[in-house]
């Protein structure tokens, strides 16, 4: 009972703390936005293709049949989205220099043993050598080639049977050949008939696609986690080692401060955040239901909860006030650098990519991305309340061993 006395005293002590300081509050509420805003508008300027710039990819048919000009075609045809892929005929060598030299994303190579494997039964293959500078786009032109090539195999198990009864029946080569060959551009385009060359799975890049929308949310998640550092920083107070000594003779832990502190920074920045949320879905029309509101708020809960105890982990162990401001402003920068809310994840190195699944900021914003972008209608809480519940158990233990150093 004296435990939660305290606590509710110093949490009443930093509320009138934050009305003495009404004046200073605004510009601390104001900067974060106009900071976020310059750089959210520099990074959209990086990340956001120009729609004029079609991905270039190079075509090298090395065997010049009526087969690989039949699959060029169609690669051309498929490959007409908005002249988003352009497609090139050129030879091997002027493909690897436009490679080396950035003008290539990619190029595809027919060889020379194509119309053989093709009607033998061997696997037919369609290398490509993608550009490591745009891994990104040499992946979709992967994906393009990949469906093709499925397309392809699907119909050379239909024309082998077709070519095994026509030698049986001591057709001419040159007419079983053409008999072969038109049966091939049947089922293939029977087969594309049949469904899309593209796959229905999309990977999207809400980064290109909606940059507007995605920014506004990765805006939001940055104000919304300067705010709790702003109002943590301006509560703490530099005590005096007189004080923290008749304090805890009075049963006073540093604990109990601590807790009132994130209570009350946590509450004023959700409140705060919660109005500008409603704000950007007002004005960029998210059309967020009401279940879905509860989940974002639950995940900024969790979110900010961590964020407050890690500050107050750094408070603890750190006693000098100006070395404690620069390493709680650096974690706050490291952790909204790998959340994706400035440079989106999807950049980062596959190994960066796996690692960053125990970043609480990074889990945090994927799932508001979700939730809010994508429109999904669940979310996995787990792992923000797993790592909650480590860093407070953390912190617990450390503020009861420096207690009873201090003693």
């Amino acid at each position: 009972m004296h435990f939660i006395r305290n606590i509710i005293l110093f949490f009443t002590n930093n509320v009138r703390y934050l009305k003495r300081k009404w004046l200073s509050l605004p510009l601390l509420l104001l900067l974060p936005i106009i900071i976020i805003g310059l750089v959210i508008t520099i990074t959209i300027s990086f990340f956001s293709p120009s729609e004029t710039t079609p991905i270039q990819v190079g075509l090298v048919d090395m065997e010049q049949s009526k087969e690989t000009q039949l699959v060029v075609d169609l690669i051309e045809e498929s490959s007409q989205l908005g002249s988003f892929i352009q497609l090139k005929g050129m030879k091997e060598q002027t493909a690897e220099a436009s490679l080396q030299s950035n003008d290539l994303t990619a190029y595809i190579v027919f060889p020379s043993n194509f119309t053989t494997d093709l009607y033998k039964g061997n696997s037919v293959t369609i290398p490509i050598i993608g550009n490591p500078q745009k891994p990104i786009e040499s992946h979709m032109v992967k994906q393009l080639i990949e469906s093709i090539t499925r397309h392809i195999r699907a119909s050379q198990a239909n024309i082998l049977t077709i070519n095994q009864y026509a030698k049986n029946m001591n057709i001419a080569d040159t007419t079983r050949n053409d008999l072969v060959f038109e049966q091939f551009k049947e089922f293939l385009f029977y087969t594309i008939g049949k469904d899309k060359i593209i796959s229905e799975e999309k990977i999207s890049n809400q980064t290109t696609s909606a940059p507007l929308h995605y920014y506004g949310l990765g805006s939001w998640f940055i104000i919304f986690t300067l705010w709790m550092l702003g109002m943590y920083s301006l509560l703490g107070k530099e005590e005096p080692p007189l004080l923290k000594t008749r304090m805890s003779l009075y049963g006073v832990s540093e604990m109990q401060q601590l807790i009132a502190k994130i209570m009350v920074t946590g509450l004023f920045s959700t409140f705060l955040a919660g109005i500008l949320f409603f704000i950007l879905n007002y004005l960029l029309n998210w059309s967020i239901p009401t279940e879905n509101v509860v989940r974002i708020t639950l995940i900024c809960f969790l979110y900010g909860i961590i964020f407050l105890v890690l500050m107050a982990f750094v408070e603890i162990i750190i006693s000098s006030a100006k070395l404690r401001l620069l390493i709680q402003a650096g974690l706050t920068g490291f952790m909204l650098l790998i959340s994706g809310a400035l440079i989106p994840t999807i950049y980062f190195p596959l190994i960066l990519q796996d690692i960053l699944q125990y970043s609480p900021s990074t889990e945090a914003f994927y799932w508001l991305q979700q939730i809010v972008l994508e429109q999904r209608l669940f979310a996995d809480y787990l792992p923000l309340f797993l790592l909650m519940s480590a860093v407070i158990l953390t912190l617990i233990g450390v503020a009861q061993i420096k207690e009873r150093t201090y003693l």
